[in-house]
């Protein structure tokens, strides 16, 4: 297991080099997708209309960040439960994504998806929100805002701590994890 800082403009590049176990500090833009904007965003994928961010190499978080206070540009910002987007990912990942960012296992589809397009599945640690709202720069909403906190966001993050849970070579943290607990038991 190690550690990478990685810009998010040169994720793909570093993205052969992770490994399921692996800790990275994320630096750089990202954007918060949910359920809801997931739905939007698909519509204009099948109307042919224009996307809030360009899909190629970009990250989504899982996450619908609360209003910021205290000088922050969010409050608390932690991931949701990913297995919610898997009837979406894998179109997006075909369509050129390279990141998500969430909690919780993924689906096969998704993991085939990831392994088939170089992608990574990251998490970040759920019930912290408020932590990870420390890694957060500036956060701008660019799509959506009917949706309320959970609209499209773009973040900008300094040293957000993630896990890799699913990377390219086929390697999946909660699967991995279940078969070494039965192995000690």
């Amino acid at each position: 297991m190690k550690t990478f800082n990685i810009n998010s403009e040169d994720i793909r590049r570093q993205i052969p080099n992770l490994h399921c176990g692996d800790r990275v500090l994320l630096t750089g833009t990202i954007y918060t997708s949910r359920d809801a904007a997931h739905k939007e965003i698909f519509s204009l994928l099948d109307s042919g209309g224009p996307l809030p961010f360009e899909l190629k190499d970009a990250i989504i978080y899982y996450a619908g960040p609360t209003p910021g206070h205290d000088g922050m540009p969010t409050g608390s910002c932690g991931p949701t439960t990913s297995s919610r987007m898997d009837a979406f990912a894998p179109r997006l990942y075909f369509l050129g994504l390279a990141a998500t960012i969430g909690k919780g296992d993924r689906s096969d589809a998704v993991q085939n998806a990831i392994i088939q397009n170089g992608g990574i599945y990251l998490c970040a640690v759920g019930g912290a929100g408020a932590l990870m709202a420390q890694h957060i720069e500036t956060a701008e909403e660019i799509a959506f805002p009917h949706l309320g906190c959970e609209s499209v966001k773009r973040l900008t993050v300094r040293d957000l701590p993630l896990t890799v849970a699913i990377d390219c070579h086929g390697g999946n943290l909660f699967k991995n994890a279940i078969e070494k607990y039965r192995v000690t038991v």
